[in-house]
């Protein structure tokens, strides 16, 4: 099968969305496809060994998916390349994207739109492009990462039947690690995110120095905020501020076999964000054996429950209190550390390809029948906007 894999953002960047698409690249190519990805980025053209197709050689830098030439480009890329499925993946503001989407899936192209992120953030903005563009009629195949991004954009589409999940996979036998044997009074914290505003660096920063206060004085407690990101700089001015530099440090940006050898000597994973449409590297973690520390509205709820895999809390005080408990109980980490080890979540490739090959299929019986998402009735009274 040819398939193209269209998205604003790709790899040098990384990101979860970023990393999955090039993942599930590799992947469907290992299989025997033709797969191929349009992006707005610029920095590589037509490097078909790695599965890119760049759709411009215009030299924007940042930002560069919001030009009207790169959209274009792109939606010529895909027209050209007689494909037999055009895979969208859509984050909130992914305008390269969705006008793929709509170019691909209104010519008879069989087209799925996979969401990254959750629509709940922009919702009135969302409806109010549907009035210009009638989003909602295209004739696309409609995915989520988790039932928590699913919800709101069912809502959206107004749909009879939910939308399916179809979310990002981890390779289980990869990211399955022996730990080092330490001290238990030694602990580590990790957190694996982009140094950006909407994850939460700053905040977690102010829970650890909470932390800090709350844990015996003879454990000795140390975090690595794993990522890079345009909160570098305030992170680092709180931590001299606070003179946290001897416990707390920011390494940068790691490749997955960097991060892969930290959780072998790690004790807790924590996610600060308060809504991941998914949380990849909290599944990497926990398949590593972490146990993980999150927020309970989050997508991560849906692979993480508390008190098994990890702790699930309603906010920072909360997880001050789930990281300073865990952090005084060698116990309660190592019995949470061998279950996320000796228990598989159901998030593995073989699941998520067989998935992926479904909504395929149902892509093309859209295009076949001539199908749009089906409205659900609504009550006279009511008014549609």
């Amino acid at each position: 099968m040819r398939i193209v894999h269209v998205s604003d953002f790709y790899l040098p960047q990384l990101g979860g969305i970023e990393t999955h698409i090039a993942d599930l690249v590799a992947r469907q190519r290992q299989a025997g496809h033709e797969v191929d990805v349009v992006t707005a980025c610029s920095e590589l053209v037509d490097d078909s060994p790695s599965g890119r197709i760049i759709a411009s050689t215009d030299q924007g830098g940042r930002l560069t998916h919001l030009r009207p030439r790169m959209i274009a480009a792109a939606a010529g890329a895909v027209d050209s390349g007689h494909y037999e499925v055009v895979h969208v993946h859509a984050g909130l503001v992914t305008p390269l994207a969705f006008s793929v989407a709509a170019k691909a899936s209104t010519a008879g192209t069989p087209t799925i739109l996979t969401v990254h992120s959750l629509v709940s953030y922009l919702y009135p903005a969302f409806r109010l492009a549907n009035v210009v563009t009638r989003w909602t009629r295209w004739p696309i195949a409609w995915t989520a990462v988790s039932d928590l991004a699913a919800r709101p954009l069912g809502r959206l589409l107004g749909t009879e039947t939910p939308v399916p999940v179809l979310p990002n996979a981890v390779d289980h036998d990869w990211w399955r690690v022996d730990p080092v044997r330490r001290d238990r009074s030694d602990v580590l914290l990790v957190a694996v995110m982009r140094l950006a505003p909407r994850k939460r660096p700053l905040h977690l920063m102010r829970m650890l120095r909470q932390v800090r206060k709350a844990v015996p004085s003879d454990v000795r407690l140390n975090a690595l905020i794993i990522g890079e990101g345009p909160e570098r700089h305030s992170l680092e001015r709180y931590l001299d501020r606070h003179d946290m530099s001897d416990w707390v440090s920011l390494p940068g940006r790691y490749t997955h076999e960097q991060i892969r050898d930290v959780y072998r000597r790690a004790d807790v994973f924590v996610a600060p964000a308060n809504l991941e449409s998914f949380g990849i590297a909290a599944m990497e973690a926990r398949v590593a054996g972490l146990p993980v520390v999150a927020m309970a509205r989050g997508g991560i709820r849906e692979f993480i429950r508390d008190g098994h895999e990890g702790l699930l809390v309603d906010g920072d005080r909360d997880m001050v209190a789930a990281l300073s408990a865990l952090a005084s109980d060698p116990a309660t980490r190592s019995r949470i550390a061998s279950h996320n080890l000796a228990v598989a979540p159901n998030f593995g490739w073989a699941d998520v390809l067989a998935l992926t090959d479904r909504e395929y299929e149902r892509a093309a019986a859209i295009q076949r029948l001539g199908l749009a998402p089906k409205a659900r009735p609504r009550p006279a009274t009511r008014i549609a906007v």
